[in-house]
């Protein structure tokens, strides 16, 4: 190794035991625990994942504990989170562990790659983390660090970037304390080493940075324009039938799978939102709509579309279903919609049509 990147990992290793935030996946050494947290971290924010990640162990405490729950109750735990083929993932390599690893999270990344939900980062930061293993995490955070450190000036998404990028983390993390120095990296990335602003004057390693002395840190790293996200129109219902209202379960394959819903579906180009209700329940749940009124409308962002929901409340007396794109259904007591593993979205429009309060009132 040579001498500036021992004085880097030292600088990053001292600078992070002294700044450090505190969070409660950094006061143990328990693998499980620090892969659920890593599972939950992507693309989530910490503040945000403290409660639901203390809430999943209380459940979920150990491997057998997950491998062995009810799906509906795991979804429901992950509710809010999103990404929910995270957690479906998570029970799925949660059982594998169990059967053929003894209920032990295995020690190395190759073998934690072969599970459902890990790739190459995830399996890094939990085999340096939990077990010492000199392997690289590669984050939007640590990304955003090495490309200034060493003054990458190319499109962090081509291949060939990616790859360097890999190589110098793993140049960064062969040494001792692995796993802190991951997280030092991680943690600088979050908390001085941000896309706008960076705090330079603040960074351990400011000495060694090339965007530093070049000025142009915060243009750094160079990423393709993205495609503007694409807006849809759909619609949904609080359908009753003699007093109990139906919901609707969604595929295990796609967008919000296996979780349970308001019969809907999306909008044409142009449709007139009560015009498309009617048919979407027609199609989809072979449903004659009664009488339906307007409740109100939800914006809601997902990674690729802007949805705008036109929610309803309605009444059919049919009394046969055809489900056609949902995988199950059930008629039960309006307010217990809510009680059923659910999205965000499904959380909202059940906000407008049963407000929590009468929820929760006799």
């Amino acid at each position: 190794m040579c001498v500036a990147v021992k004085r880097v990992r030292k600088r990053l290793l001292d600078w992070y035991r002294a700044n450090k935030r505190s969070m409660p996946w950094r006061e143990t050494r328990d693998p499980y625990a620090i892969w659920i947290s890593e599972a939950m971290l992507q693309q989530t924010r910490v503040e945000t994942v403290i409660p639901y990640w203390e809430r999943f162990l209380g459940l979920f405490p150990d491997v057998h504990a997950l491998a062995t729950a009810d799906s509906d109750e795991v979804l429901g735990a992950w509710a809010g989170l999103g990404y929910y083929s995270r957690a479906r993932n998570l029970q799925a390599a949660a059982r594998l562990i169990d059967e053929h690893h003894a209920g032990r999270v295995p020690d190395d990344a190759k073998t934690l790659q072969t599970l459902p939900g890990i790739g190459r980062y995830t399996a890094g930061a939990v085999a340096s983390i939990a077990f010492d293993r000199p392997e690289p995490v590669l984050d939007g955070n640590v990304k955003r660090v090495i490309t200034r450190l060493r003054g990458i000036r190319d499109d962090i998404g081509q291949p060939a970037v990616v790859e360097r990028l890999w190589e110098e983390a793993g140049t960064l993390v062969a040494g001792p304390h692995p796993g802190d120095l991951n997280q030092a990296l991680m943690e600088l990335g979050a908390t001085v080493c941000t896309p706008r602003n960076p705090r330079c004057t603040d960074c351990p390693v400011s000495n060694f940075c090339d965007a530093r002395a070049a000025g142009d840190a915060e243009s750094l790293p160079i990423k393709a324009r993205k495609k503007a996200a694409r807006r849809v129109e759909a619609v949904a219902a609080l359908v009753v039938r003699r007093g109990r209202a139906l919901a609707v379960r969604r595929p295990s394959q796609g967008l919000l799978a296996g979780l349970w819903d308001l019969p809907g579906g999306e909008l044409t180009p142009g449709e007139n939102p009560r015009a498309g209700l009617t048919r979407a329940l027609r199609e989809r749940a072979g449903l004659e709509i009664a009488r339906a009124s307007a409740i109100g409308a939800i914006q809601h962002v997902f990674t690729h579309r802007i949805l705008t929901l036109h929610v309803f409340r309605a009444s059919t007396s049919t009394d046969r279903i055809r489900l056609d794109g949902f995988a199950g259904h059930k008629w039960l007591a309006p307010r217990a919609i809510s009680s059923l593993p659910h999205a965000t979205l499904t959380a909202k429009a059940l906000d407008l049509l049963i407000p929590p309060t009468a929820r929760s009132s006799n």
